[in-house]
């Protein structure tokens, strides 16, 4: 039974009410006005929750300040979506030593990098973005993220201490030296190295880190080939470059006995017009027209330096730890280094937004065809070898480039000022720091 609703229709019992309605009325308009009043104050307590605008699916991100050479690196706060979608992740039951560490992603990090161009001071100048006023800094705040297992940060006390008393090598070209400077400038954070010896290019270096009493260098040798080679600094050949398809590069194999560690590496030298010499005749060319040569190809060389190289390390008289590194992407949009090609992307692709150039999918598919080959080898004569995969986890990051930025301040006098890009060679800091993470996780499960 429903309760029927008495109506009282007495005059004074209805004014009264009316008068303590609008009482009321008044009391909650004052009420919200001081709400109002209290939220909006600059001079108030900041609301709990941060709202920030939608973020749009673009090959962009928003740029941060520049930075100055002394600055501190700000403070990236990465969306929401990001940083859930971190810290929620699980790994599939995979034991570490057996986890893929280069099948993965590049994620969100707030966190600063290991160093900057202010606490590090062998950062070549080519590559000093911060210094040399390239005006993003987004580019610094990801991190490698295998898909099956965690990938620690380099440690470098761990890494000083396991390499006491130990020689280590980066061996290859330019961009070798860019590795061997990313992780002086990590080791540097605990102990300053030395420089002990340069050669007169000042592309072979070597440093001693007397703490720990290890020896660090990088020996330039582009084709890790015997090789005649005649070019300027800047690239411009007047003759084209000899290359001994039988002969090693002593330049490297006579000091190779003192290293305890190696990372080797090919790489884009291979591309260049070259004749071609095997035993002591002209055996043919790369792209060489007018010479009446035979067309050997890059491929033909390439595959011939690994595979001597390999065979000379994974011989039993000599038994280092040795890394070789696959080939390096270049990021060179409408044009290449020599045409007007640029870099202007500031965020890393997704897997599958990018694929990768037929060059250099030859290139890698030889360097881990004749890996397989040497590896078995190298097992039976007590030599460590390991690939160092790096290429498709590189090609997922054209935004780590100095491009324009590696000259100082090149639109300083002209903003549409004509400039030569570097879409090859790495930020520091940068992508390629994460390289020394996934080489010291390789060290950590080759000791134990």
């Amino acid at each position: 039974m429903v309760k029927e609703m008495r109506i009282d229709l007495n005059p004074s019992s209805l004014h009264k009410r009316h008068h303590v309605f609008v009482k009321f009325a008044g009391s909650f308009l004052l009420l919200c006005l001081a709400f109002r009043l209290f939220v909006s104050d600059p001079t108030g307590f900041p609301s709990s929750v941060v709202q920030t605008p939608p973020i749009e699916e673009t090959n962009t991100i928003t740029e941060s300040p520049p930075l100055s050479s002394s600055s501190s690196l700000p403070i990236q706060v990465s969306s929401s979506d990001d940083l859930s979608s971190n810290e929620s992740q699980t790994f599939p039951n995979v034991a570490a030593d057996q986890c893929d560490l280069f099948t993965g992603d590049w994620v969100a990090d707030p966190s600063a990098p290991a160093y900057t161009n202010a606490s590090c001071q062998v950062i070549e100048h080519h590559q000093n973005c911060m210094k040399n006023g390239r005006p993003d800094s987004g580019y610094l705040y990801w991190r490698w993220n295998p898909r099956a297992c965690e990938l620690p940060r380099f440690d470098p006390q761990k890494f000083l201490h396991l390499m006491r008393n130990k020689a280590w090598a980066f061996i290859g070209d330019s961009i070798s030296r860019n590795h061997v400077q990313s992780l002086l400038c990590i080791l540097s954070q605990v102990e300053q190295a030395i420089e002990v010896y340069h050669d007169e290019e000042y592309r072979s270096k070597r440093w001693h880190f007397p703490s720990h009493n290890f020896t660090l260098s990088v020996v330039w040798t582009p084709f890790l080939l015997k090789a005649n080679i005649y070019e300027d600094p800047n690239g411009v050949s007047s003759s084209e470059i000899q290359l001994h398809l039988d002969q090693l590069d002593e330049t490297w194999t006579a000091q190779y006995k003192n290293f305890d560690y190696a990372v080797i590496a090919g790489g884009k030298w291979f591309l260049k017009t070259a004749i071609y010499h095997e035993n002591n005749t002209v055996a043919g060319c790369h792209y060489c027209p007018g010479k009446n040569l035979t067309e050997l190809g890059f491929e033909y060389a390439y595959r011939k330096a690994l595979k001597s190289v390999l065979n000379f390390m994974t011989n039993p008289g000599h038994k280092a730890f040795v890394f070789l590194r696959t080939t390096t992407p270049d990021h060179f949009e409408n044009g290449e280094w020599f045409s007007g090609g640029t870099c202007n992307r500031t965020a890393p692709f997704k897997e599958g937004e990018v694929d990768m150039k037929d060059v250099d999918a030859v290139m890698r598919d030889i360097e881990l065809e004749e890996f397989e080959k040497a590896a078995s080898v190298g097992a039976e004569n007590g030599v460590i070898l390991k690939l160092l995969d790096t290429t498709r986890l590189s090609l997922l990051r054209p935004d780590g480039h100095p491009g324009p930025y590696r000259e100082f301040q090149p639109f300083a006098k002209d903003k549409n000022a004509k400039v030569q890009n570097d879409c090859l060679h790495w930020c520091l800091p940068g992508p390629i720091d994460s390289w020394n993470d996934l080489l010291m996780e390789m060290v950590n499960r080759g000791t134990h």
